[in-house]
């Protein structure tokens, strides 16, 4: 009896040693299964995280290889490089940066305008990482390539870019830098970028006085319109005659509105005072067949007797003793005041003679930079800013904006990256 009594105990033991080390086993495993689970899971969520990445940049679905290989950068702690690996889909070119540079070609601001030499020239100046500022300053333009057959360049209509759209050529090897001198006409001295491409002068030279020029440049490029900058602290003797002194007979209009655009408005608009879109109003009265004019040096406008385009001087009866357009000079006024907000370059003498110098003064401010930053982020982001941690954003990107030669490729590889997980 005490010897079964022992045995059965025997037994009891072994089963419950049996039962300890099955329940060891089945730790092992589990433990192996979920460190095993969470390698999958790590490798997922790298894997989201660049389909994400992908998709916010190029607007389009990657491939596997690109996938994979952007996820390894991301597990190598290289977001920029990963970001930048989703550049190199050519409908980062042809999509998003089209709809990101279009609707800056326009005054109503259509995403959908057709290809031209300014938005071209965005993409192009983009994908050579060509500091970003030149845009409103250079001596160049993108045209296609000379292999792709195209209609040439002209500068009476848009055919060339036409094409380039019509055909989906690919934007990120089909185009290629050129000067803009060598096209349009115009002196080395007198091109301006993106400023004084066919596309701006017909959309913003087109009649009227070319104030349209100064004003959506502003809001294309340094984000504010008129409005938020009034100001009328500022001398007015630089307002042209063609605005009134005393609108409806109520001086009141002019010192409390009209002046706080004008004083600061005129003075810089200035700068195009020799610049043009010309076209056949009868025959062609949209100016599909125009193309930009200069005054160069020894022409002489008939409607001004100067080298002042006549535009300048419309309605000067208005108000006869107002400012007289002699020349292109310009000054920049909101260097003081309420404006100095705009973060001018205080390296920069603050005034100068044409589109060149004046797109040189714009493109160095620092809202010009936090500008560039912020479309980007609306672009990527598909919203604005909303947080605080949005707007902390804008401002580290901005800075690094600067210190990395103003290339756009990078603030959309920081912005890409901050709202990969949203």
């Amino acid at each position: 009896m005490k010897e079964r009594l022992r045995t059965i105990k025997s037994l009891s033991l072994l089963s419950y040693l049996g039962t300890i080390m099955s329940v060891k086993h089945v730790i092992n495993l589990l433990t192996l299964g979920a460190l095993s689970l969470l390698s999958v899971n790590a490798c997922a969520g790298s894997l989201e995280q660049a389909k994400q990445l992908h998709d916010r940049i190029a607007g389009v679905a990657a491939s596997e290889a690109t996938l994979l290989s952007m996820a390894a950068l991301l597990d190598d702690g290289k977001p920029i490089e990963a970001a930048y690996l989703a550049m190199e889909t050519p409908a980062f070119y042809s999509t998003t940066l089209k709809l990101f540079a279009t609707p800056w070609t326009n005054i109503d601001q259509d995403i959908f305008a057709p290809l031209n030499d300014y938005s071209a020239t965005v993409i192009g100046a983009v994908r050579d990482d060509v500091d970003f500022r030149e845009i409103l300053q250079a001596d160049m333009v993108y045209v296609g390539n000379n292999s792709l057959n195209l209609p040439a360049y002209n500068r009476n209509n848009n055919d060339h870019y036409q094409a380039l759209e019509d055909q989906f050529i690919d934007l990120k090897d089909g185009l290629e830098r050129t000067t803009q001198s060598s096209l349009n006409g115009l002196p080395s001295s007198a091109t301006a970028g993106v400023l004084t491409s066919r596309a701006a002068a017909k959309e913003f030279f087109y009649l009227g006085t070319n104030r349209a020029m100064f004003r959506f440049t502003l809001m294309n490029h340094l984000c504010t319109d008129l409005e938020p900058l009034k100001d009328n602290t500022r001398p007015t003797d630089r307002i042209r005659q063609d605005v009134s002194r005393s609108p409806g007979g109520d001086s009141r209009l002019f010192i409390n509105n009209c002046s706080s655009c004008h004083s600061g408005m005129d003075p810089l608009a200035q700068a195009f005072a020799y610049y043009q879109y010309e076209f056949n109003l009868e025959q062609d009265p949209t100016g599909e067949n125009g193309a930009i004019a200069y005054n160069t040096s020894g022409q002489t406008d008939p409607d001004t007797g100067t080298r002042v385009q006549g535009k300048y001087h419309i309605n000067s009866t208005s108000f006869p003793y107002g400012f007289a357009t002699p020349n292109d000079d310009w000054q920049n006024y909101w260097r003081e005041g309420p404006n100095q907000k705009l973060g001018w370059d205080s390296g920069l003498p603050g005034q100068g003679s044409g589109a060149k110098s004046l797109g040189q003064e714009l493109a160095n401010s620092h809202a010009f930079a936090q500008c560039q930053v912020k479309k980007v982020f609306k672009s990527v982001c598909l919203r604005d800013a909303e947080s605080q941690a949005d707007i902390a954003q804008i401002s580290a990107t901005t800075a690094s904006f600067k210190q990395n030669a103003y290339q756009l490729k990078r603030v959309f590889a920081e912005i890409g990256n901050y709202c990969m997980g949203e």
